[in-house]
C-alpha cells in the first residue's frame, strides 16, 4: 500500500462536513441566527411562566386588577352618595351625616387608590365580666369609661423600687419559724449550754448564712452559752457577717454577757474566754465600736467596766481611721469618768491623729475651764474640799489631760497651747498639773497653711 502524498491530502477532505451529515438524515439546521425580539419574548415567556408557578404576578396583570378594583370602589362611592340624601349608609343601621361622608371622602383620597373593602356589622350590646373589666383597667388605657390611666413598664419599676425601700424603713418582724428548726436548733442551744471544747455542730456553723440569723440565734437561747461557746460564737460570726451584720450579734450577745459576768463575779472580774471574745471581736473595728463601745458608754457603765473594757484596746492595734472616729465621737458625749478612761487609753495609743481631732481634743479639755458643779454632779460624786476655783475631776481626767500633752504637744497653735495652760491654772492637780504645764511649755507650734505636711481632714470610718 503506498503512501498519500501531501498535496493529496490537503486536496480532497477525508469526510463530508458534519452539517452535510445532519441535513442527509432529514434533521432541520438553522443557518440564521435568532433574532435578539424573539429571545426577549421568549425569556419573558419563561420568566412569566416561573412568576405564575411561584405565585406572583407580572405588572401588567397587576394594573389591570388595580384598575378593575378602582373602578368598582368608584361605583360603591356613587351608591353611598345615592342613598346619602336619605341619611342611611348601605349595610349599616346607624344614621351617617352628609359631613361625615364628606370627611370619609376626603380621608379616602388621601390613602392608596387600592383599598380593601369594608365590611360593616350591626351593633351589639356585650356584657363584660367584672374580673375582665378590671384587667383592662389595669393594662390598657380606655376613654370611655373601663380605665383612666395606663400603666407602663416604668410606673410598674418604680413602684417596687419604692415598695422596697419602704420595707427596709419598716421594723423588722418575726419570722415563724417551722418547728422541725425550733426543735433542732433548742438542742443546739443545750449543748452549747454545757459545751467546753471540741467542734461546733453543723447546724450552728450555718447560721451566718441565713437571712433571719438573729431569730434562729434567739432559739438557742445565748444568755445560757457557756462562755467557751461564746467565745466560739464570737469567732464564727464576726469572722463571716459584714461589718453591720456583726455590729447586732456583738451588742445582742457580747456586750450583754461582758455586762453579766462583771455583775455574777464575785470579785467582779471579767471572765477569761469573754475576754478573747472582746479580742476576737476588734477584728472587725467598726463593728465593735459601735456595737459594744458606745452603747456601753451611753448606758451605765462604772469606772470597773471601762477599765477591763480599755485594756483591750491597749492589747490589739486598730486602725487610725476607726479610732480616730471613735475618739470624735467619746469627746462629743457628756463627762462621765467612764468615757474619760476610753479617751486616755486612746490618746496613749499614739496614733498620727488628723487635725479634726487633735482639735476636738484641744476644745474637749478646754470646756473645763469654767466648768461649774452642777455640770458634774449628775455624772459624779465631787468632793469640793473649800476649792474656790471649781469642783475637782477625776484623777483619770488628768491623766488623759497629761497623755494628750506628752503625745501631742508639737501639733496644737499657740492659742491653743494658752488655752490650755488656763486650764490647767484652773483645774490644777497637785501631783500631775505641773508635769501637764512642763510639757505644754517645751512644745513647738503647729505648722499652718501651705507648710503644714500633716493631713488634717479624717474620713468617716464608720
Amino acid at each position: 500500500m503506498g503512501k498519500i502524498s501531501v498535496s493529496e491530502s490537503r486536496g480532497k477532505p477525508r469526510h463530508n462536513p458534519l452539517y452535510k451529515d445532519i441535513s442527509s438524515q432529514g434533521g432541520n439546521l438553522r443557518t440564521n441566527p435568532r433574532s435578539s425580539q424573539a429571545s426577549k419574548d421568549s425569556k419573558s415567556k419563561r420568566q412569566q411562566k416561573e412568576a405564575e408557578e411561584e405565585g406572583y404576578l407580572d405588572a401588567s396583570t397587576s394594573r389591570k386588577i388595580l384598575q378593575l378594583a378602582k373602578e368598582q370602589q368608584e361605583e360603591l362611592k356613587a351608591e353611598e352618595e345615592e342613598e346619602g340624601d336619605e341619611g342611611v349608609s348601605f349595610g349599616s343601621s346607624f344614621p351617617v351625616s352628609q359631613a361625615d361622608e364628606e370627611e370619609d371622602e376626603d380621608e379616602s383620597e388621601d390613602y392608596s387608590d387600592f383599598e380593601g373593602e369594608e365590611e360593616y356589622y350591626d351593633e351589639e350590646e356585650i356584657e363584660i365580666d367584672e374580673k375582665d373589666a378590671e384587667l383592662y383597667n389595669k393594662y390598657f388605657q380606655s376613654n370611655g369609661g373601663l380605665g383612666e390611666q395606663s400603666i407602663n413598664l416604668a410606673d410598674k419599676i418604680l413602684a417596687k423600687i419604692q415598695e422596697k425601700e419602704i420595707e427596709k424603713q419598716k421594723p423588722a418582724e418575726g419570722v415563724l419559724l417551722p418547728p422541725k428548726v425550733i426543735a433542732a436548733y433548742e438542742k443546739i442551744g443545750q449543748i452549747l449550754s454545757t459545751y467546753t471544747h471540741g467542734k461546733l455542730p453543723k447546724l450552728f456553723k450555718v447560721l451566718p448564712t441565713l437571712r433571719n440569723w438573729e431569730d434562729v440565734l434567739y432559739v438557742t437561747n445565748p444568755d445560757a452559752w457557756t462562755p467557751h461557746a461564746v467565745y466560739e460564737a464570737t469567732k464564727l460570726f464576726v469572722s463571716n457577717l459584714q461589718a453591720n451584720e456583726a455590729q447586732k450579734f456583738i451588742q445582742t450577745v457580747l456586750l450583754e454577757r461582758f455586762r453579766s459576768s462583771i455583775e455574777d463575779s464575785e470579785d467582779h472580774s471579767l471572765n477569761y474566754h469573754i475576754y478573747r471574745a472582746l479580742k476576737k471581736s476588734l477584728y472587725k473595728p467598726a463593728a465593735f465600736f459601735k456595737g459594744f463601745l458606745l452603747p456601753l458608754v451611753d448606758g451605765y457603765c462604772n469606772v470597773r467596766e471601762a477599765t477591763i473594757a480599755a485594756s483591750v484596746l491597749t492589747k490589739v492595734s486598730v486602725p487610725v481611721l476607726h479610732s480616730s472616729v471613735a475618739l470624735t465621737q467619746l469627746l462629743q458625749r457628756d463627762f462621765k469618768p467612764a468615757t474619760t478612761v476610753f479617751i486616755r487609753v486612746l490618746i496613749e495609743k499614739k496614733y498620727a491623729l488628723p487635725y479634726q481631732t487633735l482639735d476636738e481634743l484641744v476644745f474637749y479639755f478646754m470646756r473645763f475651764r469654767n466648768a461649774s458643779q452642777q455640770q458634774f454632779q449628775d455624772s459624779m460624786d465631787i468632793e469640793n474640799n473649800g476649792n474656790q476655783k471649781g469642783p475637782e475631776l477625776p484623777v483619770v481626767w488628768h491623766k488623759a489631760f497629761l497623755a494628750f500633752a506628752q503625745r501631742y504637744k508639737n501639733d496644737i497653735t499657740d492659742d491653743q497651747r494658752d488655752f490650755l495652760l488656763e486650764t490647767v491654772r484652773q483645774r490644777f492637780h497637785h501631783g500631775i498639773g505641773p508635769e501637764i504645764r512642763r510639757e505644754l511649755l517645751a512644745g513647738k507650734p503647729r505648722l499652718t497653711g501651705s507648710e503644714s505636711t500633716k493631713e488634717g481632714i479624717m474620713v468617716d470610718a464608720f
